[in-house]
């Protein structure tokens, strides 16, 4: 029987095998040349700035006590069961600061750090951002230097290029595997927010998450994330984060922040063969500009609507996962060139990026009452909203930012949903949907991943 080929994010395991390793001071390779008989100075030079990452984590369990008398059952005693896993992280820092996969720290009580010469640390999350699945650690050594890698640009890396990847896979440490970039700007929708990596086929499995991927000048070009498997260890295709979006997120999370991606104030949607057909254009790539909203940058910028945008400061966006990882790596404020094709001409504008807005503001409200709604936490929809949610584009209205635990609107609805109209009647803020509820609810049409449908109620 043939399995069905899924994405897996690299859960991390249980286990711990030590591996001996020293350091010597060797040059790294200078030529294709040096590395025809060993990767061993390159590796000797990269691998102590690769960690083990362990982890606790208590969880609540419920658990039937044996019975005391026949056909007597006691009711379930809530109690706790103490999860271990292990994961890799990369330091970026000499000060301790660390970088690896949010779902390696995921709710974790405790984290500890092993370095590679067996020393271990408390490790202090500092921040993660479970979109772009990355967490930043900080170890504290007092004055001393710790070994870490630089970052290089992974809008450099072709494919073809040789690359190490190094971590714990199946608590085996300091594992080091080889093989070369297979896919670069590859969309692999399900794992991240981003859905855009760096694909190899250098050996990666559980346990390999949050640990590196190195060219072979000793620069970090991404942290490896997840496989493609039918069996859940590696068959050849390995997906790691861009370098780029790992910057990112060290520039923003050390003081606190989170990745903001920059608002173009346009609505945009990809471009298909038969879009392509249409436009003129030699191949379907791009996204084409439907709407363009007032005083936003992309009419400040001079787009216009059934504009195809191929490139954002000269790197082709081909989708919609290319834009988003583009305006992540960049900053509010700055101006890029953004190429177009109008009329069959291309053409380049200037434009400055600006912040999502919170307009308008989003009136946080519970639902509750007894209605189909009741438990939903709803928000008017905003860009700042959109990019919270992860969108690329959006309407105004209403969204869903939370469900209570148990709770009736659980059942049918869930956070990202767009609220469109509840008894038919059109839903364009939270007061207006506060509003219809009150009055009773008959029927809710929701929007889910573009996708419209309308549940009724009796």
């Amino acid at each position: 029987m043939i399995r069905r080929a899924i994405l897996t994010a690299l859960l991390t395991i249980g286990g711990v095998v030590a591996a001996e390793w020293s350091v010597h001071a060797q040059p790294l390779p200078s030529s294709r040349s040096d590395l025809a008989y060993s990767y061993a100075p390159l590796v000797k030079r990269v691998s102590p700035a690769v960690v083990n990452i362990y982890t606790t984590t208590t969880a609540r369990v419920q658990r039937r006590l044996p019975f005391p008398f026949p056909g007597m059952p006691l009711p379930p005693q809530a109690g706790e069961r103490v999860q271990n896993s292990l994961g890799s992280g990369v330091l970026v820092r000499p000060d301790g600061l660390i970088v690896t996969n949010a779902h390696v720290v995921k709710g974790a009580d405790e984290i500890r750090v092993v370095l590679a010469d067996r020393r271990e640390f408390e490790a202090k999350l500092v921040t993660q951002d479970e979109r772009y699945d990355l967490a930043l650690l900080r170890i504290d050594g007092g004055n001393e230097k710790f070994p870490f890698l630089e970052m290089r640009d992974s809008d450099s890396v072709e494919v073809g290029d040789v690359v190490l990847a190094i971590g714990n896979p199946f608590g085996l440490n300091q594992t080091v595997t080889s093989g070369i970039v297979s896919a670069v700007a590859r969309s692999a929708g399900g794992i991240n927010d981003s859905n855009f990596f760096l694909q190899t086929d250098a050996a990666i499995n559980p346990g390999n998450s949050g640990g590196a991927l190195v060219s072979l000048d000793g620069r970090l070009i991404g942290i490896n994330t997840a496989i493609y498997s039918q069996t859940g260890g590696s068959v050849g295709i390995g997906f790691a984060t861009p370098s780029n979006i790992v910057t990112a997120m060290v520039s923003t999370g050390e003081q606190g922040g989170r990745i903001v991606r920059p608002w173009l104030g346009i609505n945009m949607q990809r471009v298909t063969a038969d879009l392509a057909s249409g436009f003129g254009l030699a191949r379907p790539a791009g996204l084409v500009v439907k709407e363009v909203y007032p005083d936003g940058p992309g009419a400040k910028a001079g787009l216009r609507r059934n504009d195809v945008i191929v490139a954002l400061r000269d790197q082709p966006i081909d989708d919609e996962a290319s834009l988003r990882f583009r305006l992540a790596t960049l900053q509010a404020g700055t101006t890029v060139p953004v190429k177009v094709i109008r009329g069959g001409k291309e053409m380049v504008f200037e434009l400055k990026l600006a912040a999502p807005p919170e307009d308008p503001p989003r009136d946080r409200t519970m639902l509750d009452g007894r209605q189909p709604l009741s438990g939903a936490a709803v928000v008017n929809m905003s860009p700042a909203v959109a990019d919270e949610l992860g969108l690329v584009e959006w309407r105004g209205g209403v969204a869903v930012v939370e469900i209570r635990p148990g709770s009736y609107a659980g059942r049918f609805v869930r956070p990202g949903d767009m609220i469109l109209a509840v008894n038919g009647q059109d839903v364009k803020s939270v007061a207006d949907l506060k509003k219809h509820v009150g009055a009773g609810v008959a029927s809710v049409t929701i929007s889910r991943e573009g996708m419209v449908s309308t549940v009724q109620f009796r």
